[in-house]
């Protein structure tokens, strides 16, 4: 039958701790932008005080239980009370924030700062923001102000150097990292900042060096070792690399760790036995954890992939693994996506059911056997499906594919069973899913003669997704065959053809409904394209596509050349057509 398949910088928004009201400052010389001067300030009433601040709390209130636009109101009338109130200030940049107004919100940070110029958290959401627009220079400022304000909040430092660092003033952002060293002393991630920016500046010898401080502090420590050698390596530094790591290995030549980085070096140096050697070692080594284990073989057979070589040697790795681990699920699961790779789809499935049988309740595993069956195995699809809901019945995926396949056996009951029971746990929000079930839902129904269900499931897919595809194409084309609602189908139609104008199947829609509608001239374009964009593949040139060239070559005056065409599609072999044979005895173009 002729249809498609569906297959499927930050910004510190800060709460006040407690809400805490703060009022109106009053004659307060500020900071702000390098200058000091005075704001002004107002002075409220008793009364004024009074309704500021039970505005200010119903704000508070309202905005607890995200009625953010009334707490936006309340907010802009007590600013009308009190224009000088740096909280009012902060909690409209914070508004504006939330809606993605940052050009709002950057100003009122700006006047918080300015009206409460000690506080911390105005003065980090304005900093914040700064260096988010790259105002590198407010940012800078800010940040600065804070260090002095705060000289013991290490992460300050941290912003203070990025803030430099944007700005490219590199230097500046060293000289920062190194106060903070000062305060939290030799720190590895300081160290390794420190490190790339040095790199940036081409003074590479003084970023080893920051390295090279571990080591001389910590000279049994492996670990600075390593880490040296594969900055070296990163860099292209082979030989320097090398003379690392061999100082390394008299510390312990059986560090997992170790090991695997020389792995590297021999790869990035050819040599591929060597490369092997090491890896084993590391992989048998009882010192590494197995989900190091892991990552070091997933970047193996990446490297693997990357050098156009074969992923069979790692096979023999996921073996020793196996031997050593073999309560391992996740070892199965990543064996199981290797042999994917290389299309060993009875041996992965095998590592995924041993995954699956470990964790039942984890739909990865049942997804990943699923992928080695659909759709040509459908009866193991099937059992999979069932096997998957029995442990995790909440899970639509597998409602979909169990449909799928009861569809592809024609058990068009149970399919269509499987469906509706699996599409009530489907999200409201998923409507790309929720299309491709209701979908498949007309497919169905229109299969089982249920012709006027089959056109409201279709529209009620297109209500979640108007541009499925599929749904476009089946729709129309059951339309056509109707020959009901012609304009509809062919403005269904053209949709497909003009996401996918080499599609065969969509052009032989499209041509077929231009048939119905008696353009047989425009028809005769259409689906002469689909036999010539399907010509060399089997799958897609279909008896049906090449019975309807040969209706439209008799309609558009062709007699011989549509005989030509029915003979062909007769030789298919797929042909359920009621009239194709009787267009061959006859010579003639008969209707469906």
């Amino acid at each position: 039958m002729h249809k498609k398949i569906y297959i499927l910088c930050f910004v510190f928004l800060i709460l006040i701790p407690g809400s805490s009201l703060v009022y109106s400052q009053k004659g307060k010389r500020v900071e702000t932008t390098g200058k000091e001067f005075d704001l002004p300030a107002k002075r409220l009433s008793v009364e004024e005080r009074r309704k500021f601040d039970y505005y200010f709390y119903e704000a508070m209130k309202a905005k607890s239980v995200n009625k953010y636009d009334a707490a936006f109101d309340l907010l802009k009338y007590c600013q009308a009370i009190d224009s000088t109130n740096a909280n009012i200030y902060f909690e409209l940049g914070n508004y504006y924030s939330l809606l993605d107004n940052k050009n709002r919100a950057l100003d009122f940070f700006r006047k918080a700062t300015a009206y409460d110029t000690d506080n911390f958290y105005y003065n980090m959401a304005y900093a914040s923001l700064c260096l988010e627009f790259k105002q590198y220079s407010d940012a800078i400022e800010q940040f600065e102000k804070l260090t002095r304000k705060n000289p013991d909040n290490t992460d300050l430092y941290l912003y203070l150097a990025e803030a430099y660092r944007q700005d490219g003033d590199l230097a500046s952002a060293v000289s920062t990292l190194d106060r903070l060293e000062q305060i939290v002393g030799l720190n590895e991630k300081v160290s390794l900042q420190k490190f790339q920016l040095y790199t940036m500046m081409k003074q590479e010898k003084k970023g080893y060096g920051e390295i090279q401080k571990f080591i001389d502090k910590y000279p049994a420590e492996i670990k600075y070792h390593v880490l040296l050698g594969d900055l070296y390596l990163q860099a292209g530094k082979k030989d320097e690399a090398f003379a690392v790591y061999s100082k390394a290995k008299a510390i312990d030549p059986e560090d997992p760790y170790l090991i695997s980085s020389m792995a590297e070096y021999y790869e990035q140096t050819d040599n591929k036995e060597a490369a092997e050697s090491e890896l084993r070692a590391a992989l048998v080594s009882p010192k590494m954890d197995i989900d190091t284990k892991l990552a070091i073989l997933a970047q193996y057979v990446g490297t693997l992939q990357t050098n156009n070589q074969g992923t069979q040697t790692a096979n023999a790795l996921f073996d020793t693994l196996m031997v050593q681990h073999p309560q391992e699920p996740k070892l199965n699961l990543m064996y199981g996506n290797l042999l994917m790779i290389q299309k060993k789809l009875n041996e992965a499935r095998f590592q995924f059911q041993v995954y699956a049988d470990a964790n039942p309740t984890n739909a990865f595993g049942w997804e990943q056997m699923l992928s080695t069956t659909f759709p040509d195995s459908i009866n193991l699809s099937i059992k999979i499906c069932k096997d998957a809901i029995s442990y995790i019945p909440d899970q639509p995926q597998f409602y979909f594919y169990l449909g799928m396949s009861e569809y592809l056996n024609k058990d068009y009951t149970n399919a269509l069973d499987a469906l509706q029971k699996g599409v009530k746990y489907v999200d409201e929000k998923n409507v790309g899913l929720l299309s491709d079930f209701y979908g498949q839902m007309g497919d169905l129904y229109y299969h089982m003669g249920k012709k006027d269900s089959a056109f409201v499931a279709y529209d009620k897919s297109l209500s979640y997704k108007p541009n499925n595809l599929g749904v476009l194409n089946n729709y129309s084309y059951y339309l056509s065959l109707e020959r009901k609602d012609l304009d509809k189908a062919e403005k269904m139609s053209s949709m497909t053809v003009k996401a996918e104008p080499s599609n065969p199947t969509y052009l032989d829609t499209y041509g077929w409904v231009l048939f119905e509608q008696g353009a047989y001239t425009m028809a005769k374009i259409y689906i002469e394209n689909a036999v010539k964009y399907s010509e060399g593949d089997e799958e897609k040139q279909s008896a049906e596509v090449l019975e309807h060239y040969g209706d439209v070559l008799y309609k558009t005056n062709e007699p011989e050349k549509a005989l030509e065409y029915w003979i062909k599609a007769k030789e298919k072999g797929d042909s359920d057509s009621e009239t194709l044979d009787k267009k061959i005895k006859t010579k003639t173009y008969i209707a469906k």
